[in-house]
């Protein structure tokens, strides 16, 4: 019985601490629960909190605005990434760039940092801090989904100019312009795919439509930045993105 209800689809992200025998409050999720989903008490749901682990949990009230659960079983996830990416991505058309965000976190991205660039849509990053509740449930939602237990970190927008890789960081660039001596993506990441597992940060850049400026492409692999190419093909911004990370989490196994 155990198993089949494990199977129960309805799966909610909770900020707080959860263990067998816990009795977590939900009335942020009561609309969700009662009216949309029209769940009612003794219906089975799973809960995550970013531990690393899944609770079974049976509601033991649904109303208008309050909820409540009975946490009775739990379980490990192998479903959050092993690894530490890092993707900085160009702000886009706002569907694209919500899509992006989704894919990501279904792929296994562990930080998203939107950045502003000289031809991103939108040119200045503090018109975009109100997004960020949006952005911060479309994140949560794909954890939900994906089976994960933490969601991406989403840090707050920055211009190009402001981008520093982390001295501990192995950054890679996806430039379209990137030429014949640049090497592919794929060959960049299985040279630090060792070190990447075994804890070094690894960080990706993708540029908006119409790609990065060339300054501002010569001032990040100044900063250390290893610039590569995704083939010999133009891609949208939004599906280089997410060809990226597909490659760095293939080539790091963390999609076998």
């Amino acid at each position: 019985m155990a198993a089949e209800v494990w199977r129960t689809r309805h799966r909610f992200w909770v900020e707080t601490p959860l263990g067998v025998g816990a009795e977590p409050r939900l009335d942020a999720l009561a609309h969700q629960l009662g009216a949309v989903l029209r769940l009612k008490p003794g219906d089975a749901i799973v809960l995550v909190n970013g531990d690393g682990c899944e609770y079974l949990a049976r509601l033991t009230e649904v109303g208008a605005r309050r909820a409540a659960a009975h946490v009775f079983d739990l379980r490990p996830t192998n479903a959050d990434p092993r690894i530490e990416l890092t993707l900085y991505m160009a702000t886009l058309k706002q569907d694209k760039f919500e899509w992006v965000l989704q894919k990501a976190t279904e792929l296994g991205v562990a930080r998203i940092v939107p950045v502003v660039s000289r031809r991103s849509v939108v040119r200045h990053p503090a018109t975009l801090a109100g997004k960020r509740l949006r952005w911060l449930a479309i994140v949560r939602e794909a954890t939900e989904q994906c089976g994960r237990t933490r969601p991406p970190i989403l840090a707050d927008a920055i211009e190009v100019h402001a981008v520093n890789l982390p001295a501990d960081s192995h950054g890679l660039l996806a430039w379209e312009e990137a030429g014949d001596n640049a090497p592919s993506l794929g060959a960049a990441v299985s040279g630090v795919a060792g070190a990447v597992a075994a804890g070094q940060p690894l960080a990706l850049l993708v540029g908006p439509e119409g790609g990065l400026a060339v300054d501002e492409v010569q001032r990040l692999t100044a900063d250390g930045w290893q610039m590569v190419s995704l083939g010999r093909r133009i891609l949208r911004a939004e599906t280089a993105a997410l060809a990226a990370v597909a490659i760095v989490m293939e080539r790091c196994g963390e999609l076998a």
